[in-house]
Parts: structure tokens; sequence; C-alpha cells
């Protein structure tokens, strides 16, 4: 997956924006105002820090070498998952909807609300 796949499958998803906010080369996004995902633009190879389930988290970094734990980031509860060929679409796609999932279980029963509402 390259970087406009993985960008345009977050934005897929309900609630999500796309902002800047540390500097113009950190890509970070937001579903309801909590950071799920964030990548650095000029990253070479591609990678993105992602939420993680903490036991899961150190079962994936145990499989796969692609996964190593967050890069400046709680390395108990993110990963950075180098966005290799080597990895599948689908395993991507599935680590992204997680970290996605445990923001939206993580906010407020208002925010929770105001997403179930959005179109």
């Amino acid at each position: 997956m390259h970087i406009e796949a993985f960008r345009e499958y977050c934005l897929s998803k309900k609630g999500v924006t796309e902002e800047l906010p540390f500097d113009a080369h950190t890509l970070v996004y937001k579903v309801m105002g909590k950071m799920f995902a964030l990548t650095g633009l000029n990253r070479i190879p591609f990678s993105v820090n992602l939420k993680c389930d903490p036991d899961r988290a150190l079962d994936l970094r145990e499989v796969y070498p692609e996964i190593a734990p967050g890069y400046h980031m709680n390395k108990k509860h993110w990963n950075t998952v180098n966005f290799s060929e080597t990895l599948a679409t689908d395993l991507l796609q599935e680590l992204i909807d997680h970290s996605y999932d445990l923001v939206v279980q993580g906010l407020t029963k208002k925010l929770k609300t105001a997403l179930e509402d959005l179109e």
C-alpha cells in the first residue's frame, strides 16, 4: 500500500480529518479530533504509526519484522508499521481499522453520538 492508497482509505472512514498539526511533514489522521494514524511525508520507506491493543502489539511485533514499537510514541499502545510490499493490503487495512476502532471506543458518549449522527 502506498501513501495515496493509505490516505484514501483513512479518509473513507467516518468522522476522519486529515491534518498537519505538528509541522509541514507530519500527516495526522483523527477521528472526532482524536489521533489514530500519523506518518512522515518524507519517510522512506513509507511507514505509519498506528494505535494498537498492547497485547496484540507485542504479538504483531514478534510475527512481522515490519512492525516495531511506535517511533516517538507510547511504545505500549502504538506500533510503527513499515508499509512495504511484503505486508498484505488486507493486513494493513485491518491494522488501520483496529487503530480507528480503538480510538472510537475511547471517545466520550457525546462524541460517539456525534460520530453516529454523521452521514
